[in-house]
């Protein structure tokens, strides 16, 4: 009995030691590992990257900006569900554990002893806040040493966070796959959802994805992606977190995902989007655009942005296609499966409703086509093989630019089309605008191309801006970058630099040849109308601008010196600086569709400065508005306290005034002329009150229109990237004028016809349209109502800017005076 004693005394004191000695390598052990530990009090500070969202100005999304796309929640904005299914896949004790789970971790030593040495990855048992000090504060190392540290420093997080704060730390940071990080994100990459939408079976999906999203993958590996969401299923039913019919309908859900592009989400408002990046990034950087969280709300208006690049694109397409059918895009080889050949050619995603085809054979009255398979989420082209049919009504247009049959109206389908084409095509349209069904329409990407852009002249908001054909084809912006020469669209400033100066639209210039010495060793200038050899001898300025005579403009721009001009030019923005040669009195320098938009908002508000914009107001990911490009005082506006009788609110206007509203008014109605009886009267169709100015440059490289209602400023400019002549008559008043009409017919639709406003102390005085003199009350002769500034009249007669005597005094020439004998000489005018 003693010396049994005595050995359990052993036994007891060899126990002890043992503990002691396992306690202070335990202890040994937590101080080794806890000297390196990361700081996990930055978790209390911490702002995980965010990705950047553009809206549109009626706030649907335009566009998102990201290097890891994540939207932040808190957790008081994410439903239970969700939460559920993340703590039945990942952690079900996670609201009783102290940060480690104890039986878990059991099981996984036990499996990792049964597993050793047959190189299968262990599997973890970490709870949801070792995966937060793993994924915040150390790496993704496979090993004890990350795993004693991944343990201490999750103790040491329950400790100090919430249980709350741990999880919402988790469920925004957790990477999902397919470039979503966070519940939210993923919410919409993946079902285009918020997070308050999701069924049960799109929770338990997500739910499933933090250990392997690749492997999860809802396309390439989707029975396995769905086996593990049902298991999700189970464990939700097993908590007693969802009944079983809920359970039954979860499982028998298919997993179709909507995967949500990651470019602009606004059809057609590519270009617009991406203006508005480069401006942010301009603005703060790349790591405050990809990283920051900002929301940006932009100045599109969707609504008319559609109707921007509908007009744009039809008269690029028109013009393109009066030219001539220049050829298939490609050619492949049709034997086999045709969609996967067709499927690899490059074809453009933002020309809808154009589709890609691929002519598989051909008669004399049509052709069978095979449309452009589209592609799985994994990459696969899917298997569907849809098809149609081009008859002769689809092809008329498509004149052969070369061959035997150059320029015919085609009469069978093999002079256009033959088997291996690849074409784009788009519904063929009854007369009256239905689709044929089954019958489409060859269609060639137009290879000349434009800009439009369209403002709010009151405060330089850019509510639309198309530019070029397809933002995928190219991505130049040539509303922005592209500078080139306006024309005849100039001319309105050089006008308003004159009515700042004494003259009025009834004051006459003559319009006779001209000729410029240039200095020596450059030689004589001859500038002529664009009608070569026709002159309208005494002409008034009104009328010299609705017929857009080039040479009164150039003795206009004599009479008041180029300097001025070029102070206007610059005032206005159109170029920084102008150089004092006459030929830029015509438009001869560059500058962009933006810039003259703006110019001619300038005109249309009266004369107030603005400063074109794309983008209203920007906030910080803490709601905190860092740029608001309204920059009026409202004095009354902050009314805290209620409604208590206090006069309504005021805002106060400090923009610069950069032209007399009166003359700004006059340029306006004599641009209304222009619209009415001059080169842009294709416009009057809109039926609406517009003003407007064509332009086209020497050799028709360039054609412009700027016009506007009292409420939009339309800018559209036509050329080739490289630019060369359009052809015959290839004018502003025919290329560009025709869609700023369609634009204008779309976006003026429902609204009213408001006549433009007349500024105080303009005089109305009746004219003669042709002479610009007094009309006498009830004489009964043609007449218009001229804006007069106060001081100023009609003229009784003609004193004609551009002719003189000898002696350099200003002659008076009768309107019937023979115009074929008034030239200009090298000495003077005469």
């Amino acid at each position: 009995m003693r010396l049994l004693l005595r050995f359990m005394g052993f036994l007891f004191a060899a126990g002890t030691i043992v503990f002691l000695v396992g306690v202070a390598a335990l202890a040994g052990m937590i101080w080794h590992y806890s000297k390196d530990l990361p700081d996990y009090s930055q978790l209390q500070d911490y702002e995980p990257p965010v990705m950047t969202r553009v809206d549109a100005a009626d706030g649907s999304l335009q566009a998102e900006y990201s290097k890891e796309r994540r939207l932040y929640l808190p957790i008081q904005a994410i439903p239970k569900p969700v939460i559920n299914a993340f703590l039945a896949a990942e952690d079900k004790n996670f609201y009783e554990h102290g940060g480690i789970d104890f039986s878990g971790l059991a099981r996984a030593m036990v499996l990792y002893i049964q597993n050793y040495g047959s190189n299968r990855r262990p599997q973890g048992a970490s709870t949801i806040t070792q995966q937060v000090a793993k994924n915040f504060l150390l790496t993704n190392e496979v090993s004890f040493t990350r795993k004693i540290k991944e343990a201490l420093l999750a103790m040491r997080i329950e400790r100090a966070y919430s249980k709350d704060k741990i999880l919402e730390l988790y469920l925004n940071e957790i990477f999902l796959g397919l470039g979503a990080y966070g519940v939210a994100a993923a919410s919409l990459v993946y079902f285009d959802k918020s997070v308050n939408e999701l069924t049960v079976a799109e929770a338990a999906y997500l739910a499933s994805l933090p250990k392997a999203p690749s492997a999860l993958h809802p396309v390439r590996n989707h029975d396995r992606a769905v086996e593990r969401r049902n298991y999700v299923i189970d464990r939700l039913l097993e908590n007693g977190w969802i009944k079983q019919a809920e359970a039954d309908k979860a499982r028998k859900d298919p997993l179709i995902v909507a995967n949500r592009a990651n470019a602009a989400h606004i059809v057609a408002g590519e270009y617009f989007a991406e203006e508005v990046r480069r401006d942010v990034f301009e603005r703060y950087g790349e790591k405050k655009l990809y990283e920051g969280g900002l929301s940006v709300r932009t100045t599109l208006n969707p609504k008319l942005q559609v109707a921007a690049r509908k007009a744009l694109a039809d008269g690029l397409v028109n013009y393109d296609e009066a030219q001539g059918w220049r050829g298939a895009q490609a050619k492949v080889d049709i034997g086999g499966d045709w969609g996967v050949k067709l499927a690899d050619v490059k074809s453009l995603s933002d020309i809808a409703p154009w589709r890609m085809a691929v002519v598989l054979e051909t008669s004399d009255q049509s052709a069978r086509i095979g449309f452009q398979p589209g592609r799985e989420l994994g990459g696969a082209v899917q298997k569907e093989r849809q098809t149609g049919l081009i008859t002769l009504d689809g092809v008329k247009w498509a004149r052969p630019t070369a061959g035997p049959t150059r320029g015919k109206v085609p009469t069978a389908i093999p002079q256009v089309l033959s088997p291996g084409d690849v074409i784009y095509v788009d519904p063929l349209l009854a007369k009256d605008g239905s689709k044929v069904e089954g019958q489409y329409r060859l269609r060639q990407l137009p290879e000349v191309s434009g800009a439009l852009v369209a403002m709010d002249p009151q405060t330089g908001r850019v509510v639309a801006m198309v530019g070029g054909f397809s933002f995928d084809q190219s991505q130049f912006n040539r509303a922005t970058q592209a500078y080139r020469q306006p024309g005849s669209s100039f001319k309105p400033l050089v006008y308003s630099a004159a009515m700042d100066n004494g003259y009025t639209p009834s004051t006459v210039v003559i319009d006779a040849p001209i000729e410029i010495d240039q200095g020596a060793g450059i030689g004589i200038w001859r500038p002529e109308n664009y009608s070569t050899g026709k002159y309208y001898g005494p002409t008034t300025l009104r009328n010299a601008l609705t017929r857009s005579l080039n040479t009164v403009t150039v003795r206009l721009a004599q009479d008041i010196g180029m300097p001025l001009i070029g102070e206007y030019a610059k005032r206005f923005g159109v170029y920084d600086e102008l150089p004092n040669y006459l030929s830029y009195a015509l438009g001869a320098g560059e500058t962009t569709v933006m810039r003259m938009v703006t110019a001619y908002s300038m005109f249309d508000n009266g004369g107030k400065r603005i400063k074109p914009t794309l983008i209203d107001r920007i906030q910080d990911r803490y709601g905190h508005t860092i740029f608001r490009h309204d920059q009026r005082e409202c004095r009354g506006c902050d009314a805290q306290e209620g409604w208590k009788n206090q006069p309504e609110p005021t805002l106060i206007d400090r923009r610069e005034q950069v032209l007399d509203p009166m003359t700004a008014y006059q340029i306006t109605s004599m641009m209304e002329g222009v619209v009415q009886y001059g080169t842009a009267t294709v416009v009057k169709e809109v039926g609406k009150p517009i003003a407007g100015k064509t332009g086209t440059t020497n050799d028709e490289k360039d054609a412009w229109f700027i016009g506007f209602s009292p409420d939009v400023v339309v800018g559209v400019y036509i050329g080739f990237d490289k630019p060369r002549h359009l052809g015959h008559n290839a004018t502003g008043g025919h290329l560009a004028a025709p869609v700023a009409r369609d634009f204008f017919k779309m976006a003026l639709v429902d609204k009213p016809a408001i006549p433009f406003r007349v500024p105080a102390g303009i005089k109305l005085i009746r004219v003669d349209p042709k002479t610009g003199t007094r009309v006498a009350p009830g004489s009964g002769g043609p007449s218009i109502l001229e804006a007069f500034k106060p001081g100023t009249a009609p003229p009784d007669n003609y004193s004609v800017i551009g002719v003189a005597d000898a002696d350099g005094r200003s002659l008076t020439v009768s309107p019937d005076a023979d115009r074929a004998v008034i030239r200009s000489g090298t000495g003077g005018l005469y």
